[in-house]
């Protein structure tokens, strides 16, 4: 599915860069949220996909949340910043598809009112093209 390889191809992109794993650790990037995830961290939300042409084009909508304990919000702002210098028009090999664009659309800050922690959601747009079969 080129879903999957969209976000494998965005875990290797985000896991791969030394100056993010400064600011979330080793294990700081993350499929979800488990009771005891260290913090800071980056977490694979939403993944809305759909066909853009009928055949081969297809649309995909991406949230990533990053996720602070620190007192502001400025962790939470560093992190999402790296995220989208990363990301954000970003050429991705992807198995079995091309990947026509990815796009950082917006990132909402906000103070989660029962955990008391900072999150930054990040909203992408990626377009990918299934890959033609070999000859």
């Amino acid at each position: 599915m080129v879903a999957n390889a969209l976000m494998k191809a965005i875990y290797a992109k985000l896991t791969g860069d030394a100056q993010l794993r400064t600011l979330v650790g080793a294990d700081g990037v993350r499929d979800r949220m488990l009771a005891r995830t260290e913090l800071p961290c980056i977490v694979f939300g939403e993944l809305d996909s759909r066909d853009a042409d009928g055949e081969t084009l297809q649309v995909h909508l991406i949230t990533l949340e990053v996720w602070s304990l620190a007192d502001g919000r400025r962790e939470a702002q560093a992190i999402a910043g790296r995220v989208r210098a990363l990301l954000h028009d970003a050429a991705l090999a992807l198995e079995g598809a091309l990947l026509v664009s990815l796009l950082h659309r917006d990132t909402r800050t906000r103070r989660e009112a029962k955990t008391r922690f900072h999150l930054a959601e990040m909203r992408f747009r990626a377009v990918t093209e299934q890959a033609p079969p070999a000859p």
